[in-house]
């Protein structure tokens, strides 16, 4: 059986419940934070970051958006894979908000890689909220043109990652409450028992 690692309050939640939601036969490992840089993990996933899926052959796929096509390939229906136009929109959503959402992060969570006086850290910080600010403005209105439901219209894979997203806004100055259509997509999957089961096993709570 696969082994998906997991880590509290990481991307690794959107990968945890696909596999919740597929009700795919993966096991779920959730790591203290701290053990993704020991030596143990890392002959896991030598970048030293989760999710990373390891298989029984000892093969392992890192990055979310891998993983997710992977179980949808694997586990899920016709609407989690192949050439249907949900398939190549969720493949679109996803590559959009891991490699340039979750990207603009960077200037939050490792301000220190990107400069090295308090007024130069500062200023980083300021661009990464302004970017920041246009995604969460440019998802709200994606998610409200396709009925405020799901962010494709129907339930994807896309929606796991936006769950995580507007977690993470609450560890910016933005306010979810400017983003009326994200904040009710929150509740939304937090009622949902398939996140609630993920959240459990990642040692994480609903916002609420």
């Amino acid at each position: 059986m696969p082994t998906l690692y997991t880590m509290p309050g990481t991307c690794s939640l959107s990968p945890n419940i696909a596999v919740a939601w597929l009700d795919a036969p993966v096991d779920i490992h959730n790591i203290a934070y701290g053990e993704q840089k020991k030596d143990d993990y890392l002959a896991i996933n030598p970048k030293g970051q989760v999710p990373a899926l390891r298989f029984d052959d000892g093969d392992v796929l890192s990055e979310a958006a891998a993983i997710l096509a992977w179980l949808g390939a694997t586990y899920g229906k016709e609407s989690y894979a192949g050439d249907t136009r949900l398939g190549r929109k969720e493949a679109e959503a996803l590559a959009y908000m891991t490699s340039e959402v979750h990207a603009a992060y960077g200037g939050h969570f490792n301000t220190q890689k990107f400069a090295d006086s308090a007024a130069a850290k500062e200023e980083v910080k300021r661009k990464t909220y302004e970017t920041l600010a246009r995604h969460y403005e440019r998802m709200n209105g994606v998610l409200s043109e396709n009925g405020g439901d799901w962010y494709l219209g129907q339930r994807s894979f896309a929606d796991t990652f936006l769950y995580v997203l507007t977690r993470w806004i609450e560890k910016t100055p933005l306010s979810i409450e400017d983003y009326p259509a994200l904040k009710t997509h929150r509740t939304r999957m937090e009622a949902d028992a398939g996140v609630r089961q993920a959240l459990a096993r990642q040692d994480m709570e609903p916002i609420g």
